[in-house]
């Protein structure tokens, strides 16, 4: 289980890699998503989230271009599995949910899809394209879904190379929130 010392660890050592085709590193993808969020007053898990959501790609040694050669690296699923055991669902689930999000956006929202840059167009298709009507019912059915839609937005947004943000240090105070929301581990349990 990695601590929040060792995920703002990772930021700084590996976030200065290219955010997939964009004009940002993964640091600066991830510091604008989270003062958007922060901007808008959201929860501090759901910042946390913001911050956190493209952690995954900091997680692998794929080339950075790999979408441009049909690779998914399907980090949601490992960023979720990284986070899952220091964060609470508020934060987890979020991060789990942006990339089925933009799916579900792109068949909700009639104009959402001509939003997207190219390099997000080309994941869209590797992530599975549109949702389906029955995958869009699951997707709302989910107690999570307006934290991970709103979490998208931001992502979609957080691609500006002029952008001025807090520093990393800034957030590390929605991480520890969240940390402190958190369930115990099953196997805890408290004295008397």
């Amino acid at each position: 289980m990695p601590t929040v010392d060792e995920i703002l660890e990772l930021f700084e050592k590996r976030g200065d890699s290219e955010y997939g085709g964009e004009c940002v590193t993964q640091l600066e993808h991830a510091l604008q998503a989270a003062t958007f969020a922060e901007n808008e007053q959201a929860p501090p898990s759901l910042i946390a989230a913001a911050l956190l959501h493209d952690v995954g790609h900091l997680l692998h040694d794929l080339p950075d271009d790999a979408p441009d050669d049909g690779i998914d690296d399907r980090h949601e699923t490992s960023g979720y599995n990284y986070l899952r055991e220091l964060f609470p669902a508020a934060v987890t689930e979020p991060v789990r949910l942006h990339v089925p999000a933009k799916r579900y956006l792109c068949a909700v929202d009639p104009n959402y899809r001509q939003q997207l840059s190219q390099p997000s167009i080309v994941s869209l298709e590797l992530q599975g394209g549109t949702m389906t009507a029955e995958e869009v019912a699951e997707f709302e059915a989910n107690d999570h879904c307006d934290g991970a839609v709103r979490l998208r937005r931001w992502d979609d947004a957080a691609k500006d190379p002029n952008a001025t943000t807090p520093p990393l240090s800034h957030f590390a105070q929605y991480l520890q929130q969240s940390v402190a929301e958190a369930d115990p581990p099953p196997d805890s349990f408290k004295t008397l």
